[in-house]
């Protein structure tokens, strides 16, 4: 059977990390946002924390504008918290990605703990999704995760790829060859249960190919890696060669 083209959702939360290290507008979040849609993204994402610590409102809304007007998705993470619910509802993107978030981390670690939380994400699903947006859920390739968030409504989870990937980096093989285990199986379970399944967290051009080749993911979302390398090779080449590892795994899996 032959998998569907998967998609590339750019994150664009660094751009605006090195513009708040010095201050000002520059760079600005939004012209990367359009210059990776120009470079063939088929999505943005980003993440409004609580603490501002990268994106900013402004940011947000002018990105909403910017992928209205490019007919694009935007793909808008947040904590599932009742400040952050109201802003997500008054800017209306075309998704809303529920994550764990503390204040103490550098990036998102982790999955959002559906199960144990379902009687709170519930109700900001429908709420979310009766206000237009499509919800997914940041979870761990775990099988109460997954079934939870089936169960809560929501329509589309996202896989965590992150301990995929420090595993590697650690050269430690076994580790890794399980936690890819438990996401291809995770990955069939979501699919089973009419989920649709994403994927995303320290992907790189070295480690994307076995999560590429996995035939139940419909997107993956990539962010800190493709804007470093875009330091080096700048953002069209940084996103080109993403799209062709990620092509080049999925046709090899067919």
């Amino acid at each position: 059977m032959t998998s569907p083209k998967l998609r590339l959702g750019v994150n664009i939360d660094h751009i605006a990390t090195v513009r708040n290290a010095r201050g000002g507008e520059h760079p600005d979040p939004v012209a990367g946002a359009f210059a990776a849609i120009q470079a063939g993204a088929d999505g943005i994402t980003a993440h409004l924390r609580e603490d501002r610590r990268h994106i900013r409102d402004d940011d947000m809304e002018r990105l909403q504008m910017l992928c209205e007007a490019e007919d694009i998705p935007l793909n808008m993470e947040i904590a599932a918290v009742d400040d952050m619910v109201e802003i997500a509802k008054r800017i209306k993107p075309h998704a809303i990605c529920l994550v764990p978030e503390r204040r103490e981390e550098r990036t998102t670690e982790g999955g959002l703990d559906v199960a144990g939380l379902h009687n709170t994400i519930t109700p900001i699903i429908r709420e979310l999704s009766d206000n237009g947006s499509r919800v997914s859920l940041f979870i761990e390739a775990d099988e109460s995760q997954i079934r939870a968030a089936a169960a809560s409504g929501a329509p589309v989870i996202e896989i965590h790829t992150g301990a995929y990937a420090h595993a590697l980096d650690a050269g430690d093989e076994d580790t890794a060859a399980k936690i890819l285990k438990a996401m291809q199986d995770g990955a069939k379970l979501g699919q089973e249960l009419g989920l649709e399944v994403h994927a995303g967290h320290g992907i790189t051009f070295d480690n994307v190919g076995e999560i590429a080749a996995i035939p139940e993911l419909m997107e993956l979302n990539i962010g800190h890696y493709i804007i470093g390398e875009a330091i080096f090779m700048g953002l069209e080449d940084a996103i080109s060669e993403m799209r062709k590892c990620m092509d080049d795994a999925r046709d090899t899996s067919q």
